[in-house]
């Protein structure tokens, strides 16, 4: 398998290795308790969030629905931004029409750690530096947008070369939500509960 790919939308995807990590939280909420080990295959994912100017095109040629453009552009006012105000059934059109799929939350969970283990941000545990690698929660260090997202790529990527990991805007996994999940999930490859 070739490291980087290009998707049909243009947007460069990185092959993220098949591996083993401690998914979860005990120090978190609730329901992302108990940590438990996790194996996932390789897939590949876009390095760069989905940028408003990606999500127009989509719209333009589909003819899909399109969101309140003004309210997107009230926090993500260019196209280099990433797109926002979407639901899950907009995230995962939008796949499918680039011939791609959402990732699992498992998936997404052990590529945003980028490579590191028993860490909690993909730059390792201090949340004070927040600032200096993610578009999160005001301005300080690096991060310099006080009330709108950062264009995708304003910050280092992470350990497996994936930008956006932490901070800028919340992403949508394929699966849906089961309150108690976590303690009875597959250890390979868990794609989310049935429903929810």
């Amino acid at each position: 398998l070739a490291s980087t790919i290009i998707g049909k939308d243009g947007a460069e995807m990185v092959l993220i290795p098949a591996g083993s990590f401690q998914m979860g939280s005990n120090d978190g909420r609730d329901n992302e308790k108990p940590v438990h080990t996790v194996y996932v295959d390789a897939f590949y994912m876009d390095k760069y969030e989905v940028t408003v100017g990606q999500y127009k095109a989509f719209v333009a040629q589909t003819g899909y629905t399109a969101p309140n453009w003004a309210s997107v552009a009230t926090y993500s006012p260019t196209d280099e931004h990433p797109m926002i105000y979407i639901n899950w059934n907009d995230a995962a059109a939008y796949a499918a029409w680039v011939g791609k799929r959402l990732p699992t939350e498992a998936e997404w969970e052990y590529a945003a750690r980028g490579g590191l283990s028993g860490k909690r941000y993909p730059w390792g545990d201090d949340e004070s530096v927040a600032r200096d690698h993610a578009n999160y929660d005001g301005r300080g260090g690096k991060d310099k947008w006080d009330r709108s997202t950062a264009p995708v790529g304003s910050f280092k990527p992470n350990g497996y070369g994936l930008f956006d990991m932490a901070g800028n805007v919340w992403e949508w996994c394929q699966d849906g939500y089961g309150e108690d999940y976590y303690s009875k999930s597959p250890v390979k490859n868990p794609p989310g509960p049935g429903t929810g």
